[in-house]
């Protein structure tokens, strides 16, 4: 009987899973999968705990729904992708495995592991590899010029037009498989856990698809101007589903398409603004492959490779901790420190603030994001920080510089937001709550809470002179 292996990794669900799918469609074939846990490699790649313990959560209903199918998932755990190259080899030779087959992954470094291991595997198995975690593989959407866009919007418009419903259709998942089935206890990783809500993020499949649903039939009507709304609960809050492949994009599509057949005809309904994002996903994925270099922390605008920046220690411990005296910025970065995720439009602005405002490296914001994020992955990591940074591919202007106090009046303009999270601003007015030590002189009271760490209109005009200079030396 020929043994097949399914090699999991950023795609730990059962349905529209390619690789799954196609491991099982030889009837005869005894199939096996594996999950391989890299602790020391994620650590490089500054994981967040929390990821890593949503990875364990969703790895146990994965194995459970495997189970089902009388499918067993092995688990091993080594320090890095080097030790994967030389473990997994062994594995399938001690298994009689003759075929394996695994979804991309599109990092540089992942690339490299496949790479290798598909030449280690030449003689022992067959590989078979499969562009499963975006709609449309990197390198089909180019130019005229055999190029990568480097605008999203002109991106977008080919891609749309690129994408068929062959390239949507989701797969069912595999059918109870007749083949003797042993269980296999996962262990803990051996790398930091943090709590997670599971209120909030619950794991596995079955609530991913539950939110998805949810989310399509009731909230995305409502998502062209619900969100930029932090206070509110105005987004789909699916990237940490995404992010590890608990959910696919096709899945996404597919259900919008469902509850709205006309979305694709209709750019102003919040279920076209909502498929958006998930183009920009795309967009950001599709951009690692064409220019690697950004999965090296490298800047795609050179020129901003000589901005001298400030780099103060406890500017940046300030923001980190939601101290820097502006009430959006330290609103956002308390509800990422407690809960792992961050509202979208408050990424933009806190970046904002970190690069424009206090001159520290967008790498250093960067780095941080993804030690804390749940969903932290890094092509939209750093496809936004870039962003934010005018250093990237259809970045803002460098002269563009976001005022927190003004991002703050128009995006939480009662305060809701602000002071769920500093609880220290409480008894602010809602006409003071972005302006709170103004309100305290006032008041002939003391707050207990930091004065601004810069003043906005001084900060930018420095900005705009580093900027400028390193453009122009």
């Amino acid at each position: 009987m020929t043994t097949h292996l399914v090699w999991f990794r950023n795609d730990l669900r059962i349905t529209d899973n390619r690789a799954l799918y196609e491991a099982c469609k030889n009837v005869h074939a005894k199939v096996l999968a594996i999950y391989i846990a890299t602790p020391v490699q994620w650590k490089q790649h500054d994981m967040s705990p929390r990821q890593a313990t949503f990875i364990y959560q969703n790895l146990q209903y994965l194995a459970y729904n495997l189970a089902k199918k009388n499918i067993p998932l092995y688990y091993h755990q080594c320090d890095d992708f080097i030790a994967i190259i030389k473990w997994l080899p062994d594995f399938c030779k001690k298994n009689n495995i003759k075929n394996i087959f695994y979804n991309k992954q599109y990092e540089i470094n992942e690339r490299r592991r496949d790479n290798n291991i598909t030449d280690l595997l030449s003689g022992i198995c067959k590989v078979y590899e499969f562009d499963d975690s975006l709609l449309l593989p990197p390198g089909s959407v180019i130019t005229r010029k055999g190029e990568m866009y480097k605008i999203f919007t002109s991106f977008r418009r080919a891609f749309l037009q690129r994408l068929t419903p062959l390239d949507t259709n989701s797969l069912p998942a595999p059918k109870v498989i007749n083949q003797i089935f042993h269980l296999f206890k996962l262990k803990p990783f051996d790398y930091p856990k943090q709590e997670i809500d599971p209120v909030l993020f619950p794991a596995g499949e079955d609530a991913a698809l539950k939110r998805l649903l949810l989310f399509c039939r009731k909230s995305v009507q409502h998502y062209s101007h619900r969100r930029n709304i932090p206070s509110i609960h105005g987004t789909s809050m699916l990237s940490p589903y995404l992010t590890l492949g608990v959910l696919s994009p096709r899945q996404c599509f597919n259900q919008i398409l469902i509850e709205y057949p006309n979305t694709l005809d209709n750019t102003n309904s919040g279920a076209f603004i909502w498929i958006n994002e998930l183009i920009w996903r795309e967009f950001y994925r599709h951009l690692l492959v064409a220019y690697p270099k950004l999965c090296c922390h490298k800047p795609f605008i050179k020129w901003t490779n000589n901005i001298h920046w400030i780099n103060k220690d406890e500017y940046l411990v300030a923001w980190q901790n939601g101290k820097t005296g502006y009430p959006i910025i330290d609103a956002a970065m308390r509800q990422l420190n407690y809960i792992g995720w961050m509202h979208n439009r408050l990424r933009m602005i806190v970046a904002s603030f970190l690069v424009k405002d206090l001159l520290i490296n967008w790498r250093e914001g960067e780095r941080y994001f993804m030690s804390q994020l749940l969903d932290g992955d890094l092509a939209a990591n750093n496809g936004g920080w870039q962003w934010a940074a005018s250093s990237g591919v259809d970045s803002i202007n460098y002269f563009r510089i976001f005022n927190p106090i003004t991002q703050g009046k128009r995006f939480d303009k009662d305060g809701n937001f602000i002071r769920c999270w500093i609880p220290e601003l409480k008894d602010v007015p809602n006409n003071e709550i972005h302006y709170p030590h103004l309100w305290a002189i006032k008041q002939h009271l003391v707050l207990d809470y930091p004065k601004p760490l810069v003043d906005h209109a001084l900060a930018r005009k420095h900005t705009l002179e580093f900027f400028k200079k390193a453009k122009y030396q």
